[in-house]
């Protein structure tokens, strides 16, 4: 199979790259976004030609940057989209929808964005990768290095889930843990990645693990049979997948999949952590770093995005929302849905039935919406928050 991407386009200065060499970001620091041929493609596949395929998100492999005979995989993608009978009734909603990212392969949805990072990696010659992780991330990374016979780099903080650090030394990746944040073991990986040889995939810093992570827009549209809902309710750290979902919605109303409606698109963040939430309340395009972030739900706690420009203009551009919660609302609420709904959510996930009840007492969100929240993660690397 062909790959249709023509060129990596910085989201900043709007510069051109070359696909077809291994590249972290702009010359101006900011994060590049693979472009397609989408005239060909559209005249090449129609949606329909999606039924008889595999349920992966590879089924989307035109809008994807690897060829085919090139895809690292372990089966992500096409997860559950559920409805939520019992929470819906609660809150006065005939139409919410909960998707379930802990069906993927190491239990996150952290799966979709490193299948394709490490696919591309492998592909344009790295042999090293390196990662700084809270928690999901690294998981993933261990995994597809693992499945690429690639060498995995992982730092992650000291105080990470026991269970994201033990699943990367299983996968036989090398770890460090850290006396900080995220950020602080982003600098480790800045100084140390020209030295050793290692590429680096983090979040934003690489084209494609939006890449991986826009197949979630093309699902829920799929999945509700070519529409999109009223409000997406998302629980955003690095923001990949808020961006990767806008991406996609764009790339399918040009492929004349959808129309031009768009969900308003929701950021949750906890209270502890929620530089994009304060940017957003005092009208900022930019997120200043957040000081002394804590947090239990770790995928959370992310003090500062490189994209956290294009999350705000999206926000903005759907007539968003951004909200925080505590972490005591996270864990009452991962209760609360597994005892309505039957489903293992993480507190990141669980973090969006807080927000979503916030927006049904302020208004935003109406009885007529149609919603989906997103569950990032299983619960089962936190079961240390259950004792």
């Amino acid at each position: 199979m062909a790959t249709y991407v023509t060129h990596l386009e910085c989201s900043a200065c709007e510069k051109r790259h070359s696909p077809h060499q291994l590249v972290n970001v702009c010359d101006c620091g900011m994060p590049l976004l693979a472009r397609y041929d989408l005239p060909a493609i559209r005249k090449l596949v129609k949606r329909e030609d999606l039924r008889d395929r595999e349920p992966s998100m590879w089924r989307y492999r035109e809008l994807l940057p690897s060829p085919e005979s090139s895809i690292v995989t372990l089966g992500e993608g096409f997860t559950p989209l559920l409805p939520a009978r019992r929470l819906g009734k609660e809150l006065g909603l005939s139409r919410l929808w909960i998707k379930d990212e802990s069906a993927n392969p190491t239990g996150s949805f952290k799966a979709r964005g490193m299948a394709a990072a490490v696919t591309m990696a492998r592909l344009l010659g790295a042999r090293k990768l390196a990662v700084p992780s809270a928690g999901n991330a690294a998981g993933a990374l261990a995994a597809y290095a693992g499945r690429a016979a690639l060498e995995a780099h992982i730092f992650m903080p000291r105080d990470v889930p026991a269970a994201n650090r033990q699943e990367c030394e299983v996968a036989g990746a090398h770890v460090t843990l850290i006396d900080g944040l995220i950020t602080d073991c982003g600098k480790v990986v800045a100084e140390r990645k020209t030295v050793e040889g290692w590429f680096d995939v983090s979040t934003l810093k690489e084209p494609y693990r939006i890449e991986g992570k826009k197949t979630l827009g093309f699902e829920l549209a799929e999945q509700l049979n070519w529409r999109l809902p009223d409000v997406v309710v998302y629980p955003t750290g690095g923001g990949t997948g808020l961006i990767g979902m806008w991406k996609a919605f764009d790339e399918m109303e040009q492929l004349g999949w959808i129309g031009p409606k768009r969900p308003k698109m929701v950021t949750v963040q906890a209270e502890g952590c929620a530089p994009i939430v304060r940017a957003f309340q005092e009208k900022r395009t930019r997120a200043d770093p957040w000081v002394d972030a804590f947090t239990q739900a770790a995928g959370l706690r992310v003090p500062k995005a490189l994209g956290d420009f294009i999350m705000l203009d999206i926000l903005r551009r759907s007539h968003g929302a951004a909200i925080a919660v505590s972490d005591a609302e996270m864990v009452a609420d991962v209760r609360e849905i597994g005892e309505k709904e039957g489903l293992l959510m993480a507190p990141e996930g669980a973090a969006t039935v807080g927000a979503l009840k916030k927006l049904c007492r302020s208004g935003f969100v109406q009885t007529n919406d149609e919603v989906v929240l997103f569950n990032t993660a299983t619960v089962l690397k936190y079961l240390h928050l259950f004792p």
